[in-house]
């Protein structure tokens, strides 16, 4: 899997569970849900993620250094 694949991974998990602990054990966590919501914002915007560069220190691939065969 690549970086971007990741990424999405990452963010949908961690959103899914910070709803579910929200609803079942506390509303606080909805603000964690709230602080990836402005992540991705942000990395729209600037193009850098501490997740991608995370996920890229722990050596998943680019997209562009991956090769699609044909």
């Amino acid at each position: 899997m690549t970086v971007e694949r990741y990424l999405r991974l990452v963010a949908g998990s961690f959103a899914l569970a910070s709803v579910l602990l929200g609803y079942f054990h506390s509303p606080y966590w909805f603000l964690f849900t709230g602080f990836v919501a402005l992540n991705l914002i942000q990395s729209a915007f600037t193009d850098w993620c501490v997740m991608m560069t995370l996920l890229r220190w722990l050596g998943a691939k680019d997209s562009r250094s991956v090769s699609h065969g044909a």
